[in-house]
């Protein structure tokens, strides 16, 4: 990688330069109007999400990372590589499969890319080597991360439980709520310390490269900038809980919370940035090459980087037409759901679990209903999605049995256990809610994608873009059973036997939707 460079009194520009220059600015302002909806899309998140704010200013770093190097740079002579036009390739089939299955993250990534990989395609390997980080600094750009808030958030709530036990208050816990003398509190979103750790993240990879020379200490920094946060947001909400309990809940309860939660991950990372200092490397000043004498460059001489940039602009273009095309031929829209038929040895009954429904939204068509047996009564719910699109999808962030800021119901366990259903095996999700009155609901979930079953969130999208690129059909759907726990493990015995009874009305169901149009 290079390193800062010193400011010339005149730059050694190769003349290569006067062709090259305009055509992968060109190339790259191309395929951002081609795939603009996803960089579009990306651009909204910027907007509306503190988390990924920094989306803003990650495209001019990368641009002030490689004007730095000018100098160094501008003495290159650009040279095409169609070997880079395949990864362009490769790039934009992953897109293709990102919206197919309705993966923004896929395609974000993808079309970042498709974006440095146009870069070696048009100017060479020899330039893209030259400015490495720059250009995978650009991913920091995506707005990544939320899959890791279940976990994330799950590790605060014990690290919050265990420390305000080991300083001898007395705490009663269930999943991410938490009961101690003084009140109650719960670790939700906000709490999670994602924005904390991508923040750290992203300026410490930064930090890294500007401050250190040797790839060991570069490592070494970024590791800790992962580390640190999580440490520290732990730390952050056990002093939250601990200020409000010792102030009688006068202290960190309100806006003030979030307030002592930013002030304390500043003054982290202050002192890590700090002590990260006292390692620095001094930059060593490269010489500047001084650029062969040559004629000026004629089309002659530039037409094979011209001819990359056009494949690479066809590639890209050819992404989005196939995409037109399978959405062309998708289905009419779904817009009610089949009657479950009879269930052999259940009856219909009333409504279970105080009218309890799963938090699936912008589904074509739904159903809830629910059965009874020997005393023991099942509820189930059904939501059936088509022509899928990012606002309209069926695994989603949004999509969860309950949110995590439910002021009634909670997720206090979860899990997974194989079952029998419709004649086969199946992996399924358990979870347990506390809901009011004391009420417990043993539920579990699965999905269907187009005939298959699984409970696997990246088996479900990757059979959707099966179904997309071969047959145009994405229809999809969440199964979710549910029943009263009153006794350990007493529900997924009811919930077992209401399976194998309803597998294949389940499927009939789902089937008759999927035909009738």
């Amino acid at each position: 990688m290079n390193e800062a460079e010193p400011r010339p009194t005149s730059l050694a520009v190769h003349p290569g330069w006067r062709v090259a220059l305009p055509t992968v600015v060109l190339t790259l302002a191309v395929i951002l109007v081609l795939f603009r909806d996803t960089a579009l899309g990306m651009l909204s998140i910027w907007e509306r999400s503190d988390t990924y704010a920094h989306g803003f200013i990650v495209p001019p770093i990368s641009l002030w990372l490689i004007w730095r190097m000018r100098a160094s740079l501008a003495a290159l002579a650009p040279r095409h590589s169609y070997a880079a036009v395949v990864l362009v390739a490769v790039a934009g089939f992953a897109w293709l499969l990102g919206q197919l299955a309705t993966v923004n993250v896929v395609s974000q990534f993808a079309l970042v890319a498709m974006v440095v990989a146009s870069v070696p395609a048009v100017l060479g390997w020899h330039f893209a080597r030259r400015i490495t980080f720059p250009l995978l600094f650009l991913f920091f750009a995506v707005p990544f991360g939320d899959f890791a808030l279940p976990t994330l958030m799950d590790w605060t709530a014990r690290f919050t439980v265990i420390g305000l036990r080991f300083t001898g208050i007395p705490v009663h816990s269930e999943g991410l709520r938490f009961v101690i003398p003084t009140g109650s509190w719960s670790v939700v979103e906000a709490c999670s310390g994602v924005r904390y750790l991508i923040a750290s993240v992203t300026v410490g990879t930064l930090f890294a490269y500007l401050t250190y020379r040797s790839l060991k200490r570069r490592l070494a920094f970024i590791l800790v900038s992962f580390l640190v946060p999580i440490l520290a947001n732990w730390v952050r909400a056990y002093m939250i809980v601990m200020i409000g309990h010792l102030s009688g809940n006068k202290l960190a309860v309100g806006v003030d919370h979030l307030i002592y939660g930013w002030v304390f991950f500043g003054i982290v990372i202050l002192a890590m940035f700090w002590i990260g200092a006292r390692w620095r490397e001094d930059e060593v000043e490269p010489v500047v090459a001084q650029a062969p004498r040559m004629a000026a460059t004629t089309l002659t001489a530039t037409a094979p980087s011209l001819a990359a940039a056009v494949l690479t602009v066809l590639v890209g273009g050819g992404c989005t037409l196939a995409l037109a095309k399978i959405e062309q031929g998708l289905a009419p829209a779904a817009t009610q759901l089949a009657r479950l038929g009879q269930i052999s040895g259940w009856t219909p009954s009333a409504p279970v679990g105080e009218q309890w429904q799963p938090n699936f939204r912008n589904y074509a068509a739904s159903t809830q209903a629910s059965f009874e047996k020997d005393g023991r009564t099942v509820g189930i719910f059904l939501a059936y999605y088509r022509n899928q699109n990012q606002e309209q999808k069926l695994i989603s962030s949004t999509n969860a049995l309950v949110r995590s800021d439910d002021p009634m119901w909670a997720r206090v366990a979860s899990g997974t256990r194989d079952i029998s259903f419709g004649q086969q095996q199946l992996k399924i999700r358990t979870a347990l809610l506390n809901g009011p009155a004391a009420m417990r609901l043993a539920v579990w979930t699965w999905y269907w994608i187009d005939g298959r079953w699984t409970a696997s969130d990246a088996l479900a999208k990757a059979y959707t873009a099966l179904s997309m690129l071969t047959r145009q059909v994405d229809d999809s759907a969440v199964i979710v059973l549910y029943t009263p726990e009153e006794n350990a493990g007493e529900g997924d015995t009811v919930l077992a036997d209401f399976a194998r009874a309803a597998g294949p009305v389940i499927d009939n169901a789902l089937q008759q939707t999927k035909g009738g149009g």
